[in-house]
This record gives structure tokens, C-alpha cells and sequence, in this order.
């Protein structure tokens, strides 16, 4: 950004790039709806090279104004250092609010070693989310097709997919009363 805006400052922009309008090609087309010519209008503005459009598909005077929003290249070094300062700010807040959240957790799993120790064992875990037992390979070879494609979709240790996040609107098939978790054998 340092480098576009230092070269913005030694070019003297020309007031205008052409003197024809530059149009698109297109064909003419009549309609009989005056609305459609309105929001063509107002969707499409015409492009001439002379005028700043009103949506900005062409302004001459952008270098100019960036010039004098910008005077001096000390300014635009200052607006820059003071820039990636607001950035580490930023970054050092994130980082010790993750700081802040990793030592509550680490306080809590202290509380659950404390009071259930087995519980504790539980929640550490660690789990090949891949391996099956044999009554869930047993199991998958005998369910239908969707049952299947759940156990398969459905990682151990993770959240549960077929919770879905809730929604303002219901889904457009409407609520499955028949439908019932695949049931995994308990170890």
C-alpha cells in the first residue's frame, strides 16, 4: 500500500482519459415497460468518460483526492505506523483473551481431576476416531443405506452432526418423527 500511494504522489493525473463515451456493446431493446428502462438506468449507468458516474464505475478524480487526503509522504507514514499499532492492539487483546479462556479451562479440568477422577480419565481420552469394534462392523454390514452413511458420517469424540444449528425458519421438509439415532454398542 506504501509503494501505490508514494507513485500516486510524484504522477500528475490527467483531468480527462477520453473524450468519446465508451460504450458497451449492445443491442437495442424496445420494451413496452417503462420500469425495465428505469432499473436498466439505474443498474447500468452510462459509462462517459466526462463525468463521474453515480455508483463509481469511473471517477477522474480519484488520484487527485487521494493526493490531497494525503499530502506528504511523512503523513501517509504516519497514518501507517499507526495503523499496524491499532493491528497489535487488536492482536494482543485477541491473544489474552485466548489466554484468559485456555486458564479457565485448565482450571476446570483441575476441578474435574479433584472431584471425579474417572470422569476426568474420560474426558482425556484420546480416541482413533477411526477404528470400529466388531459389533459396529457387524452392525454397519447389515443397516440400510442412510443408517449406514450416518454411522459412517458420524465421528466418535466430535459433536453430533445430526444436531443442527437452530434456525429461524423450519426446513423445508418439516420435522422426521421417525427418526432415531444408529445405535452404537457400549463398551
Amino acid at each position: 500500500m506504501a509503494s501505490s500511494l508514494l507513485s500516486l504522489r510524484h504522477i500528475n493525473p490527467p483531468l480527462r482519459v477520453a473524450q468519446t463515451s465508451v460504450r458497451y456493446a449492445a443491442r437495442e431493446v424496445n420494451t413496452s415497460d417503462p420500469r425495465t428502462d428505469i432499473i436498466r438506468r439505474v443498474l447500468y449507468p452510462s459509462n462517459l468518460r466526462n463525468r463521474a458516474s453515480p455508483v463509481g464505475n469511473w471517477r477522474p478524480d480519484v488520484a487527485r483526492r487521494l493526493q490531497r487526503a494525503i499530502p506528504s509522504v511523512q503523513a501517509h507514514e504516519t497514518i501507517e505506523r499507526a495503523w499496524l499499532l491499532h493491528q497489535r492492539h487488536v492482536r494482543k487483546s485477541r491473544q489474552s483473551e485466548l489466554d484468559r479462556k485456555f486458564q479457565c479451562m485448565r482450571t476446570a479440568m483441575e476441578k474435574l481431576r479433584e472431584l471425579d477422577l474417572q470422569r476426568y480419565r474420560a474426558a482425556n481420552e484420546l480416541e482413533d476416531p477411526r477404528a470400529r469394534s466388531e459389533e459396529e462392523l457387524e452392525l454397519l454390514k447389515t443397516a440400510k443405506a442412510p443408517e449406514k452413511k450416518a454411522m459412517e458420517a458420524r465421528i466418535r469424540g466430535l459433536f453430533p452432526r445430526e444436531l443442527r444449528v437452530p434456525t429461524e425458519t423450519p426446513s423445508r421438509d418439516g420435522w422426521n418423527y421417525d427418526w432415531v439415532p444408529p445405535s452404537r454398542p457400549t463398551q
